[in-house]
C-alpha cells in the first residue's frame, strides 16, 4: 500500500484514478490545481505523485521545476496529458519526472508506471543526452527488425521528431496508408498526424465491431470512459459508423 497524490483540474480523471488505484490497496488524495499540491506535499511526501501537465493556475512542468528547485522532488513523479508535445514529455523527464502517461490512460499502462515508480522509488535526473541515445538504439534496433505493423500503422518515431526538431537529419515526407480511406502525411504537425491517424483508427474498430463500445475498448485496451472521452475529443460518432460495412 503507498500514498498517491493525485494532481488533475478534471473532476472525472481525479475520480476515476482514485478508484482505480483505491482499489488496488493505495491510499489517494486528489488536488485540483498546483496550489493545492504544493500545501499537500507541503506535509508529508507521498510515495508517489500522478501531475497533470495543463492545468488553468501553474501547469505541471511549472510545478516540478519548483519541487526540484526546493528540493522537494524527493518522489517519483509520473505525468499526464492529453495534448503535450514530445518536447513538453522530454523537458519533463529532465526535470525529474520518471515517467509520461498520454491520455486516455489504458488501465494496465497506468498500474503498470504505478507500479514500476513505487518500486524504482526516486531516481537521479537523466541528462537529455542520455534520453536522446536510448531512443535512438531503440530506433536502430526497430530498423534492423522491422515489424510487419510498421509499414502501415506507426506515425513517425520520437527518435525523427527530436531529431528534426534539434538540426539533425530531417524526417522524411512519408504518408501514412489508412485501410480504404485517404492516406495520412507525414508532413503535418504531430498533433494534427496523431490526431488523424487516432481518427481512423477508432473509426476502422467502430465499424469493423459494428458500433460496439464494449468490444471496441477490449480490442483498443482503453476504459470505455476513456474510450467515450477521446472519440468525444476526436469528433468521431459511433452511431454513424456502426450503420456502415468494413
Amino acid at each position: 500500500m503507498a500514498n498517491i497524490l493525485v494532481v488533475d483540474d478534471e473532476m472525472g480523471i481525479r475520480e476515476l484514478l482514485s478508484e482505480i488505484l483505491g482499489d488496488e490497496g493505495h491510499v489517494v488524495v486528489t488536488a485540483e490545481n498546483a496550489q493545492q499540491a504544493r500545501e499537500l506535499r507541503s506535509g508529508n511526501a507521498p510515495d508517489l505523485v500522478l501531475l497533470d501537465i495543463w492545468m488553468p493556475d501553474t501547469d505541471g512542468v511549472t510545478l516540478l521545476k519548483e519541487w526540484q528547485r526546493d528540493g522537494l522532488l524527493t518522489m517519483p513523479v509520473i505525468m499526464m496529458s492529453g495534448h503535450a508535445t514530445i518536447d513538453t514529455a522530454v523537458e519533463a523527464t529532465r526535470i525529474g519526472a520518471l515517467d509520461f502517461l498520454e491520455k486516455p490512460i489504458a488501465l494496465q499502462k497506468l498500474l503498470k508506471a504505478v507500479q514500476q515508480g513505487l518500486s524504482h522509488g526516486c531516481e537521479p535526473v537523466r541528462p537529455l543526452s542520455y534520453i536522446r541515445t536510448t531512443v535512438t538504439a531503440e530506433h536502430d534496433s526497430i530498423a534492423h527488425h522491422p515489424s510487419p505493423m510498421l509499414s502501415s500503422y506507426v506515425l513517425p518515431s520520437a527518435v525523427n521528431v527530436l531529431h528534426h526538431g534539434h538540426g539533425m537529419a530531417p524526417v522524411p515526407a512519408y504518408a501514412l496508408p489508412v485501410d480504404n480511406g485517404p492516406s495520412i502525411s507525414f508532413n503535418l504537425p504531430l498533433r494534427e498526424a496523431r490526431d488523424a491517424f487516432e481518427r481512423a483508427y477508432f473509426e476502422y474498430h467502430l465499424v469493423r465491431e459494428n458500433g460496439s463500445m464494449t468490444r471496441v475498448a477490449e480490442h483498443t485496451g482503453l476504459e470505455r470512459t476513456h474510450l467515450y472521452r477521446k472519440l468525444k475529443q476526436l469528433g468521431v460518432e459511433p452511431g454513424k459508423l456502426s450503420r456502415k460495412s468494413v
